[in-house]
């Protein structure tokens, strides 16, 4: 049998249950894999709430790295005792083994270790390609990024940092503003109450070439008035809900702009997607580009605690649930 987090129904933290599972095993292009470590993402939280739909009951979790197992017919490229990595999907990686499609899953460099690969896949590929497909950051400009001392918002102040760009961190505490200063951002927000003419200060009216948004509802509208003409509104999470309806003529009359809602199943849609962020990830990581934080852990069977300190913003950098 295998340990899981699961939920039946959805809504707060106390829906996850602590359970027992038969083992999967693999089938044909399938590995199974025993988990040493497991991201926690916000988009964990969608799933829980029910903002993002799924068949219950649901082992919760897009996000792991572990040992592999035992593989299926058809595996050619992974064998037992690989460590691997992997995120964005299915559900399924709150428990202590899962079988996953092998194509899914990524081998790791020696020298990143398991809790340290649960913690930035999923953040890092997507800080990846919003930094180098969805935008492609260069040096020179300023760019607006708003929680700042996440697990996806620390990644895009180091890398666009490295890439010389000017940015500009948004954050909800004057400890979380340090943190976001001590991994690349030249300058910090704290909170979002006045942020375009915050914005316009700090860049001399030239506003900014992109906003990567992950609150979404509350800060959509400040998000836009930051934008320089023909900016880029990167709207790639819902930490506060979903951005409500609006008229696209706001864009024409605030400067001809453009807004994206990019998603990582689709930035990874192939295993050669998925295989090429990934490696610009570990080259990053490995290089010294970037550099993974891992704030805290929980033991996965107190997922619970781990979502509501998430919720309640007490979390920076990433988190870890541990098996």
């Amino acid at each position: 049998m295998t340990k899981a987090i699961r939920i039946h129904a959805v809504g707060g933290p106390e829906v996850m249950k602590w359970e027992q599972v038969p083992t999967p095993q693999p089938g044909p292009a399938e590995a199974l894999i025993r988990h040493e470590a497991v991201g926690l993402n916000y988009i964990d939280v969608y799933f829980r709430t029910g903002l993002y739909k799924t068949q219950l009951p649901a082992t919760l979790g897009l996000e792991g790295a572990g040992v592999v197992l035992a593989v299926g017919e058809e595996v050619s490229d992974l064998r037992p005792g690989d460590r691997v990595a992997y995120a964005g999907g299915p559900l399924g990686a709150y428990a202590t083994e899962r079988v996953i499609s092998a194509d899914r899953l990524v081998k790791l460099p020696e020298s990143i270790d398991s809790k340290t690969a649960a913690a930035m896949m999923l953040a890092g590929m997507t800080a990846q390609y919003l930094l180098h497909r969805t935008f492609k950051v260069r040096a020179g400009q300023n760019i607006l990024v708003h929680a700042a001392a996440g697990g996806v918002g620390l990644i895009i102040c180091q890398w666009a940092s490295h890439i010389g760009a000017n940015v500009i961190g948004v954050v909800s505490t004057p400890e979380k503003a340090a943190l976001a200063a001590a991994n690349g951002a030249q300058h910090t927000i704290v909170g979002y109450s006045g942020l375009a003419a915050e914005v316009k200060r700090i860049t001399g009216g030239a506003m900014v070439a992109v906003v990567y948004d992950s609150v979404g509802r509350d800060t959509f509208n400040a998000s836009l008035d930051c934008l320089a003409p023909l900016g880029m509104m990167v709207s790639y999470g819902n930490a506060s809900g979903p951005v409500p309806p609006f008229d696209i003529g706001l864009l024409a009359a605030k400067g001809s702009l453009f807004l994206t809602r990019p998603n990582f199943a689709t930035y990874t849609a192939t295993a050669a997607d998925l295989r090429a962020a990934s490696a610009s990830l570990f080259n990053a990581v490995t290089s010294g580009i970037v550099k993974i934080q891992v704030n805290q852990t929980f033991p996965l069977e107190h997922a619970t605690a781990a979502h509501e300190a998430l919720e309640a913003r007490k979390t920076t950098g990433s988190t870890v649930l541990l098996p």
